[in-house]
């Protein structure tokens, strides 16, 4: 199933990015574009909130959103146990 494309490139680069990290995309929202579901939904990652982060539709700097959405991806305290060896 394929999804609309983010209008910002570097966004949509960030995106691809998680996704290819196993991180679910889901499109639409009131003030965000979609939003970012970790794949391993643990509940001690990100301090019980689980892994989510919103991806805007016009950020005032795409380069530092995309950025700021990679960042969520490498610091998913899941991943970063999986990639260490940790159960």
């Amino acid at each position: 199933m394929s999804r609309r494309s983010h209008p910002k490139k570097e966004v949509e680069q960030a995106i691809q990015y998680a996704e290819g990290h196993g991180w679910r995309v889901t499109v639409g929202g009131s003030h965000a574009w979609g939003k970012l579901y970790c794949p391993y939904n643990d509940s001690e990652c990100r301090c019980g909130t689980f892994c989510m982060t919103s991806i805007w539709s016009t950020p005032r700097n795409a380069t530092s959103h995309a950025r700021d959405i990679r960042r969520v991806v490498d610091h998913c305290s899941a991943n970063r146990n999986q990639d260490q060896g940790e159960p």
